[in-house]
């Protein structure tokens, strides 16, 4: 039988998810975004220094990755050099929006995935509690903490009405977790509201607000470092965001690790499902130099599955990374279906109706050189543990120790389990410990450089007449994102974003082999297909963002939305 789920919930745009099922398990999908995006054309014309603000309009939640991606992209085209204390300002940026980003979708966006709300009500707080402090030290797994959550669970019951816990397939046969464990979980998905809070205002202090943060230039940013005013970037407000480092450290570490372990234990059946494709590629991130060829945190690509494959990309200059990319549209609503190299890549909708072997998404289909990857937190991580790096490694084989412990197998899991749909999740949980590693470490690179008396932040970009190309990477959050522009006399003339959404959501490619999205869900099991629960589940792990792999614009300049402002 043929199930659609449309739209995919708990995500950022419009996912519509298709599956064919026999037996009780997927026999065949396709993934579809269901908006166009524009953003390509807006930019032609424009001066480069502005695309940044721009395209970081791409998304109200992935907004700081696009305007890294988009510096970075017009000072490769200008071949320039960043101040150090820009780099590491940028860093903390990122790593703390990282971590803001990896804890919000375990517990606001994924978790009840797994976590039956209603049955926490069942709960003892007292024996919740002793199974939360058997686990960590968290200072805030107490009984009364508990039962307070639960007082407030009853009261949502109550009145009939969930809240932000409703439209959950609550009591479904493929929900196992005892109610103590539930109950563990909803205490932690409150507690990490105050926690992503905290990450959230380092970013909104070193980027003047967030969502869309304001500091950034090409050729640096705009804070200025000065601690005899307040005005800048002051010691006050640079030990305040230490506070918050060290504050949402505690959260990472003995709650959002602790809690996916657990999970993953209870759900081990789900190491089986969802792997897809396992060709993997990430890209090197935090520049610890002022030329983007050092880097604090690995990247590369690995083929089949196996981290003995395993190549590094270098830097911004690596040819590797930037001859490898293509996009199609074989299968997506564009005008031209050939694989196009980003430089060349065009955007021109081309709406038929969905069509099961022709054209279904507006989304493009990337390749690396003519193959699928997937890209995200597993890609990541796999990568860095490949290439050695000793905190990646470190945390993993936490991670996996942890869940061996859990589920009473005698020893850690094997590093092959997080090919799977459970394997996503540990593997952000790790990604995120690792971030936030680094972000202290950005921290203290940033105080001892203006304690040696350097406070730079901006060199100022200089555009040659006639043309010049260039890319900008980041591994944000949801895994690689590159931004592609071409400049002629000072003005864009193609611009190009392939983000990692469009990576792992992307359809059939111009040889017909799936994408991410499609390929995890092959032989996934389906209880109920009037609930599909694990479809939901796999999709999720992935953490889509379909307003970055497309977006919305309507050519007639027609109001589309009211947004009010109370």
């Amino acid at each position: 039988m043929r199930i659609t789920v449309d739209p995919i919930t708990r995500i950022e745009g419009h996912l519509r998810v298709d599956c064919e099922v026999e037996d009780g398990k997927v026999t065949n999908a396709w993934s579809s975004g269901q908006m166009w995006r524009g953003i390509e054309l807006i930019l032609r014309g424009r001066d480069p220094r502005d695309a940044w603000v721009f395209t970081q309009r791409i998304c109200g939640v992935c907004t700081t990755v696009h305007a890294i991606a988009s510096v970075r992209a017009v000072e490769n085209a200008l071949d320039m050099e960043i101040p150090l204390n820009a780099q590491y300002i940028r860093n903390m940026i990122v790593a703390a929006h990282g971590i803001h980003d990896h804890i919000v979708h375990f517990y606001q966006l994924s978790a009840l995935d797994w976590v039956d709300i209603v049955s926490a009500l069942q709960a003892d707080p007292q024996a919740a509690s002793s199974l939360a402090q058997s686990l960590s030290g968290w200072h805030r797994n107490s009984a009364q903490e508990f039962r307070q959550v639960q007082q407030r669970l009853q009261a949502f019951v109550d009145s009939g009405q969930l809240g932000v816990f409703g439209s959950g397939y609550w009591g479904h046969e493929a929900m196992i977790l005892e109610p103590e464990v539930n109950l563990m979980a909803v205490a932690h998905y409150m507690q990490a509201l105050e926690f992503q809070r905290k990450a959230n205002q380092i970013v909104a202090i070193l980027g003047s607000k967030t969502p869309h943060i304001q500091n950034l230039a090409v050729g640096g940013v705009a804070n200025p470092i000065n601690f005899d005013s307040q005005s800048t970037l002051t010691l006050e407000r640079l030990l305040q965001i230490k506070r918050f480092i060290d504050e949402v450290g505690s959260f990472v570490k003995d709650v959002y690790l602790i809690d996916v372990a657990a999970v993953g234990a209870k759900y081990a059946d789900w190491t089986n499902y969802g792997a897809g494709v396992t060709n993997y590629m990430s890209v090197p991130d935090l520049p610890i130099d002022t030329r983007g060829t050092e880097f604090a945190l690995p990247g590369g690509y690995i083929s089949g599955g196996d981290v003995g494959t395993f190549r590094p990309i270098s830097s911004y200059h690596d040819d590797y990374f930037r001859d490898g990319v293509k996009e199609d549209a074989k299968h997506a609503w564009y005008e031209n279906d050939a694989a196009l190299h980003p430089y060349d890549g065009e955007t021109e909708p081309h709406y038929t109706d969905f069509q099961d072997d022709g054209k279904y998404s507006w989304v493009k289909a990337p390749t690396f050189y003519d193959e699928r990857v997937q890209v995200g937190p597993l890609a990541n991580v796999l990568c860095m543990y490949a290439a050695g790096h000793e905190p990646t490694q470190r945390y993993t084989n936490l991670a996996l120790e942890t869940v061996g412990s859990i589920a009473g197998l005698g020893g850690p899991l094997p590093v092959d389990a997080l090919h799977s749909t459970i394997g996503r999740h540990a593997a952000r949980a790790v990604r995120c410990a690792v971030m936030h590693e680094a972000l202290g470490d950005q921290w203290s690179r940033l105080m001892e450089n203006i304690g040696s008396g350097d406070t730079d932040t901006f060199n100022r970009p200089v555009f040659p007449a006639g043309e010049v190309r260039g890319y900008g990477f980041h591994e944000a959050p949801r895994g690689v994102l590159s931004h592609w522009i071409v400049i002629d006399d000072g003005k864009i003339a193609n611009y190009q974003a392939v983000v990692p959404s469009t990576w792992n959501a992307g359809p059939r490619d111009i040889n017909d082999a799936m994408g991410p999205y499609e390929a995890s869900l092959m032989d996934n099991p389906v209880a109920d297909p009037e609930k599909p629960l694990e479809v939901i589940r796999t999709v999720h792990s992935f953490d889509p963002c379909l307003a970055c792999a497309i977006h919305m614009v309507d050519p007639d300049n027609n109001e589309l939305v009211r947004v009010k402002a109370l």
